[in-house]
């Protein structure tokens, strides 16, 4: 059973105004919510917006959700989409503040490192956003959605738009790149584009 369905029907049987059961949603998935759309746009800066946005699409999408999937699958559809979709308007790089201190004090974020090796945590988590966000659009979305999102290649496929072949290229490539990039020690300044 997925276990978000309890809220779900408690949401949507509540009367107008009582959002008691929807608030209690959002508090479940906001956290993963505002940590992928910044990893999918890079953009720290909008990331609290694009959640927010995602969060009222849901609300007003709520009554359709059939549950054919889990809850949290659904909700991940709708940011994906809504981040790709902010990435289409927005057509230009941003750059990435590395030490974005709302997302530092995410808990999603954070491994419970012993108290010795914070500073030594601190440095790998800067230096795994720094490489990931070094990575161009191409190859950074398509490894967020599959080793951050957990999405299928198929998943992948539809969400992009791209062929079978062309979702399991890019993220090899991506891997592969973001490896050589992590084991340089520093980001490349020429991203490398996707074919």
């Amino acid at each position: 059973m997925d276990p978000d369905e309890p809220l779900i029907r408690a949401a949507l049987a509540a009367p107008d105004g009582d959002t008691k059961a929807f608030t209690e949603l959002v508090k479940r998935h906001q956290s993963a919510v505002l940590v992928n759309c910044r990893h999918l746009t890079r953009s720290p800066d909008d990331a609290e917006d694009l959640a927010q946005e995602v969060f009222v699409k849901l609300f007003f999408k709520l009554e359709s959700f059939e549950g054919r999937a889990r809850f949290s699958t659904w909700l991940q559809r709708i940011k994906v989409n809504h981040c790709l979709n902010f990435l289409k308007s927005r057509g230009r790089r941003t750059l990435v503040d590395v030490a974005d201190p709302q997302l530092e004090s995410d808990p999603a974020l954070h491994a419970g490192a012993t108290p010795a090796g914070d500073f030594d945590e601190a440095q790998r988590r800067e230096r795994l956003r720094v490489v990931l966000d070094s990575l161009p659009d191409s190859l950074r979305i398509p490894l967020v959605l599959c080793d951050v999102d957990g999405l299928s290649y198929a998943d992948i496929q539809a969400e992009l738009g791209l062929g079978q072949s062309a979702v399991k290229m890019r993220i090899a490539r991506a891997r592969a790149e973001f490896r050589r990039r992590w084991q340089e020690g520093a980001a490349s300044p020429e991203p490398v584009e996707a074919p």
